[in-house]
């Protein structure tokens, strides 16, 4: 190329460097063309603001639904990204509670203790006095009583639950509680046992839990204390399960939201590293022998450096000359389809970069039929015009 075009073309360089704008002049589209075929990352000051919409339309329509579906993706993984926290919204519930009561643990019979005939009669007797003093509104002395029965007698499920009755008459439920514990687990099937702790439970605040026991009192024994408390412990039981149903629903669905994002986030980077892989492999194929960018492999642009020195020794079936003119018109093998064919041949080219880096190998490879006819066709090209 002439020096002063050399020189040109190099401050035009220079300037696009120092201010990548130039390169917006719609004028200049077939250079940010070929920049980009080269695999060049242009600034965004190189298009011009009609230049980038014409390249986003481009791209929609252009792209393959599955490009687009990834993009459609990717931007979608970015918005869940800033998804908020669930808050979850406070229970309208209806209904008095107690403060729970932290007493000291009350005393508790041992269920080891062997209960004559005479102890029982006597718990029955300190169970009688402590029904007098219930009806008296005497519950201090209604306690003691029944402490006294539940020493003499421990095997009883009724001095507990009896005495967990008056426990909830004093408003403490987690002393009512434990009483009524202890009288399931001497009769599982105490009906008042379960009345006594559903109540304490509701009490507390604890309404499914009082809603489970109030049922299962009601089904062995039922009374309208009973139904009355149910009343009222029911719809607060519904409401904190509707309300759990609610949010567990809402955590599950932002759970699978988060592991489709992660699925799809896997996705666009393999997807990413596949596209750079794919890059990677065009541009080197570009270099390696075999592609063609602007010239053959070994730099032939725009003809062999001063011919193939000494010219190609022997000949090949259909009488190659024995020398390469200085100056080729490339335009004759680029327009031969036969040619540009072969050139995609790894086989071929590697052949012929052997060839032109040494014209004495030519000879090994004139037995081979893939390499042997495109030599020829290239040495006719180059013979001109008979």
């Amino acid at each position: 190329m002439d020096a002063a075009k050399l020189n040109e073309l190099k401050k035009f360089i220079d300037q696009c460097k120092s201010n990548p704008s130039i390169l917006s002049d719609p004028s200049l589209s077939f250079f940010r063309d070929y920049l980009e075929s080269l695999g060049a990352k242009l600034p965004s000051s190189a298009y011009s603001h009609g230049a980038s919409d014409s390249k986003s339309k481009s791209f929609v329509v252009e792209g393959s639904d599955d490009e687009m579906a990834d993009e459609g993706e990717k931007l979608n993984v970015e918005e869940e990204e800033e998804e908020d926290e669930i808050v979850e919204s406070d229970i309208e519930l209806e209904g008095d509670t107690v403060e729970p009561d932290n007493d000291p643990p009350q005393k508790m019979g041992d269920p080891s203790v062997e209960v004559t005939d005479e102890n029982r009669d006597a718990a029955q007797s300190a169970k009688a006095k402590a029904m007098d003093a219930i009806s008296e509104g005497k519950l201090e002395e209604a306690i003691d009583s029944l402490t006294e029965a539940i020493l003499l007698n421990p095997t009883s499920a009724i001095m507990y639950a009896t005495r967990a009755s008056v426990y909830i008459k004093m408003k403490k439920p987690n002393a009512a509680i434990r009483d009524a514990n202890a009288a399931l687990e001497i009769n599982p099937d105490s009906a008042k046992g379960y009345k006594s702790r559903g109540i304490a439970r509701a009490m507390l605040g604890q309404w499914e839990d009082s809603a489970k026991d109030l049922h299962v009192a009601s089904k062995l024994d039922y009374d309208e204390e009973i139904n009355n408390v149910l009343k009222q412990v029911e719809p607060n039981a519904q409401r904190i399960e509707e309300h759990r149903r609610k949010y567990d629903r809402l955590h599950k669905e932002r759970e699978d939201r988060k592991v489709e994002r992660e699925r799809q986030h896997r996705r666009a980077e393999a997807q990413a590293a596949y596209e750079k892989a794919k890059k990677q492999e065009q541009s080197s194929s570009s270099r390696r022998p075999g592609g063609m960018p602007g010239g053959f492999p070994g730099g032939m642009p725009g003809g062999f450096p001063g011919g193939m020195p000494g010219g190609m020794p022997g000949e090949m079936p259909g009488s190659m000359p024995g020398g390469m003119p200085g100056n080729v018109d490339f335009s004759k093998i680029l327009n031969d389809p036969e040619l540009m064919a072969a050139f995609s041949d790894p086989e071929v080219m590697a052949a012929l970069q052997d060839v032109m880096k040494n014209p004495a190998n030519l000879a090994k490879h004139q037995a081979n039929p893939k390499v042997a006819p495109v030599i020829a066709k290239m040495m006719g090209k180059f013979a001109g015009p008979k």
